[in-house]
């Protein structure tokens, strides 16, 4: 059930992050529209994701690995895919031996300092030999670890755009999209009148009937600056909890703020 709820959720938000440019627009426009001939408490607004994120590399390469597939949870910090890093690995392995063997040299010479059979400075030179070692060592393994391809939220998987064998480019190749759906942004377009009445930390309910019974606590957490002059209205921003992601974005809802 978990994994039928998990491709629904990510295929209303493929469709939902896809048409968002025009979709958001026209909905905005359409909330706008109702919002300023709507002289009641009730407003229409928009589920939308907390924020969606594109994943890619830091460094060129080619994919080897793609760890995860639409639909799947993921959490921060939780490798998503991997590029190929045969060269890297090596180099770390051979940065390792050296730093071992700098190591071994600087112990068998301690000895020889007592019996005065190698000078002060030939030991500093030795120990600063190690140092550079594993500084050298630290360098290899961090260029290592960009190979691999971490997730920088908590989210669900919107989109997989690449496969293994593809060539990734920095500057414009996305792996995934990601999208984080705990907490959900509820957009509201509200009449300019309740610019003074409105602020941040209040609560309010939202309905997501039909598809969800009842109504949800959610809180402000943004007001609008500008009022939009042409509509007389500004726009408003809740947070909804969304815990194991049961509410998808990319629905209409309606929400009573102050209660």
């Amino acid at each position: 059930m978990r994994n039928v709820l998990a491709v629904l959720t990510a295929t209303l938000l493929a469709q939902t992050v896809a048409a968002q440019a025009p979709a958001a627009g026209a909905a905005r426009a359409e909330a706008r529209a109702a919002a300023a001939s709507n002289p009641g408490n009730e407003l229409e607004c928009l589920v939308e994701p907390h924020m969606v994120v594109n994943v890619g590399s830091s460094v060129d390469g080619v994919l080897e690995q793609v760890l995860v597939n639409r639909g799947d949870q993921v959490r921060r910090g939780q490798v998503v895919a991997r590029l190929q890093s045969g060269v890297e690995a090596a180099a770390a392995k051979l940065s390792e031996a050296r730093v071992e063997f700098a190591r071994r040299k600087l112990e068998r010479s301690k000895s020889l300092v007592d019996k005065q059979l190698i000078s002060t400075q030939e030991m500093d030179e030795l120990a600063t030999e190690v140092k550079l070692r594993e500084e050298e060592l630290r360098k290899d393994e961090e260029t290592l670890k960009l190979r691999t391809i971490v997730s920088p939220i908590d989210g669900v998987v919107v989109e997989r755009r690449l496969t293994p064998g593809e060539f990734i480019r920095t500057d414009k190749s996305v792996v995934l999209r990601l999208a984080q759906i705990d907490p959900l942004n509820i957009e509201v377009i509200a009449p300019a009148r309740m610019f003074r009445t409105v602020q941040v930390g209040m609560s309010g309910r939202v309905s997501l009937a039909p598809m969800f019974p009842g109504s949800h606590a959610a809180k402000v957490v943004v007001v609008d600056k500008v009022v939009d002059a042409a509509s007389g209205t500004l726009g408003v921003r809740l947070q909804l909890p969304n815990p194991e992601n049961r509410i998808p974005a990319g629905i209409k809802c309606s929400v009573v703020i102050g209660r």
